[in-house]
């Protein structure tokens, strides 16, 4: 099972990527200690010189461990035909006691890596370098979390055992059941209807004006958090549901394969991406009294706002979609 071609280009790339970062703190420490742009010592040509090579290559790296994510939820579900029990990705990641941590580890250095690729971006528009230091602490940050994220998905994939007995996302997900996951499927489908608007139209709403008025940034950065944690919940409360078109199964995973138009890919890309890219937006708020960047950061901000609520609405649009043309009707479950 390890010799799988997605579970080596997972191990392959995870180690490499961990290694990378490991390498590139040796100069982010120093970066972050001896930087002066305004030095013309040697070490100061030397680091000027080594932080070009090495934010060139961390951008790849960064926008792989991007695509892992997908590609971690994908070998899972294509491994769920292994396992008794299982019927997609959640029975795959159930059967040991890594997939799941992996995942949600997997989940966080997205975004994280996500918003390094932001102030990379933003760091490289000024001819100082501005934001240096501040993108390497970031760096300093994501690498015990890049390690842990090595270690849990190694786990995972190598006490893999096809004989074991799994548990299918029905029973996982299933709002009768006992734990959290149980408790987050029996949210009633009303409220968490509405909720799930709201805040969508909020974000929306704020990013508009935002884009317009140039003012209530960290107000759009927060409200597209809060719309990220709600539109996970709602996916298992009601979203997923209506695809399923069963009031009883609310995985958010099988969602992902072929019987749905694997729907779930563009949901999940979306939801994310509108996400980094609203707290990138906000987050650049702090930086707006740089002289270097007081020309280019306006624009930036607006191409990461325009192409967040873009994505929301992207995402919104396809879920509506399918509440509104659904043979189901939820209310009342």
């Amino acid at each position: 099972m390890i010799f799988h071609p997605a579970i080596i280009a997972l191990y392959v790339s995870s180690v490499l990527i961990s290694f990378m970062v490991l390498y590139s703190s040796f100069y982010g420490v120093q970066i972050i200690r001896r930087w002066d742009i305004k030095s013309g010592s040697e070490l100061q040509l030397i680091l000027e010189r080594k932080t070009y090579l090495i934010s060139t290559l961390l951008s790849y790296l960064f926008g792989f461990q991007l695509l892992s994510l997908f590609l971690y939820i994908f070998t899972a579900d294509q491994l769920h035909t292994f396992f008794v029990g299982a019927m997609c990705a959640a029975g795959s990641l159930y059967a040991n006691d890594f997939g799941y941590p992996a995942l949600i580890l997997k989940v966080l250095n997205f975004l994280l890596a996500g918003l390094w690729l932001i102030l990379n971006y933003t760091d490289n528009r000024a001819y100082d370098y501005p934001l240096i230091k501040k993108k390497y602490s970031l760096l300093l940050i994501l690498i015990p979390l890049i390690f842990a994220e090595m270690a849990l998905q190694a786990n995972y994939f190598l006490r893999l055992k096809p004989d074991i007995i799994t548990s299918c996302c029905g029973t996982l997900f299933s709002a009768e059941g006992s734990g959290l996951t149980s408790e987050i499927a029996a949210l009633p489908s009303i409220p968490m209807k509405i909720f799930f608007y709201l805040s969508i139209t909020l974000t929306i709403v704020s990013g508009v004006y935002y884009y317009m008025k140039g003012k209530g940034g960290y107000l759009f950065s927060s409200l597209s958090s809060m719309t990220f944690l709600v539109s996970i919940l709602s996916i298992f409360s009601f979203i997923s549901v209506y695809y399923y078109e069963l009031p009883t199964h609310h995985c958010p995973f099988c969602i992902l394969q072929k019987e749905y138009g694997y729907i779930g890919y563009p949901l999940y890309l979306t939801l994310l991406g509108g996400t980094i890219l609203g707290v990138g937006a906000g987050v650049l708020m702090r930086f707006r009294n740089i002289k270097s960047l007081s020309e280019v950061l306006p624009s930036i901000q607006k191409k990461l706002t325009i192409t967040s609520f873009i994505l929301f609405i992207l995402f919104t649009a396809i879920i509506t979609y399918r509440v509104v043309f659904s043979n189901l009707i939820l209310e009342g479950y």
